[in-house]
């Protein structure tokens, strides 16, 4: 077995027997700390530089939107009429879509359960701006009161994200969330009922 020619200097301290000796890291590994350390100002400008798509979230939501284009595939580009609603109202998984478009987008103005928060209470039976199942789509596409309500057209990255998050919201009427704003608005008639 070879011997190490190189000798070895104790630092004096001995612990139950054991001396200690003052063994140097390998070069390589002094070598990766230096790279790192030259390296990390590169990383935090590319990836903490406030540049969209880098950080991980910009990158989750893209995959996510990727993800939600191949759920589309199945049924292709929906059009915000009264049949299509009425349709994907008793289609669980895709109000389970509606929800998740909701829950990313709307809860900090009309409440986690659609009870309201800043916006109106969404689970009873009046309406300031809605007559018709329709009326949804169009209130979140085109927005009202000045902006009170934003118009999300341009904010969702798919035309079908505005029809399924109006099917789930047309779904809370009715529901009875612990904390609910009042009433505001006038009653309206029951939604249309799909075939049986």
């Amino acid at each position: 077995m070879p011997t190490s020619t190189k000798k070895e200097s104790s630092l004096g301290h001995s612990y139950d027997g054991i001396q200690e000796y003052d063994n140097p890291l390998p070069s390589w590994w002094k070598w990766l700390f230096v790279m790192t350390v030259v390296m990390s100002p590169f990383y935090l400008m590319y990836f903490h530089s406030g540049m969209p798509g880098r950080s991980v979230a910009d990158q989750y939501q893209v995959a996510v939107n990727e993800n939600t284009r191949k759920q589309y595939a199945k049924i292709g580009d929906l059009e915000g009429d009264e049949a299509t609603m009425v349709k994907f109202l008793a289609e669980p998984e895709w109000v389970g879509v509606g929800q998740a478009i909701y829950k990313a987008n709307c809860v900090s103005c009309h409440g986690a359960e659609g009870g309201g928060n800043v916006g109106p209470n969404l689970c009873d039976e009046n309406y300031k701006h809605i007559k018709q199942l329709t009326d949804i789509v169009k209130v979140i596409n085109e927005g009202v009161a000045g902006g009170a309500m934003p118009a999300w057209a341009k904010r969702l990255p798919h035309k079908n994200d505005a029809i399924l998050v109006s099917v789930y919201v047309a779904s809370l009427r009715g529901s009875k969330p612990a904390t609910a704003k009042a009433p505001d608005g006038s009653p309206i008639a029951a939604w249309p009922q799909g075939n049986p």
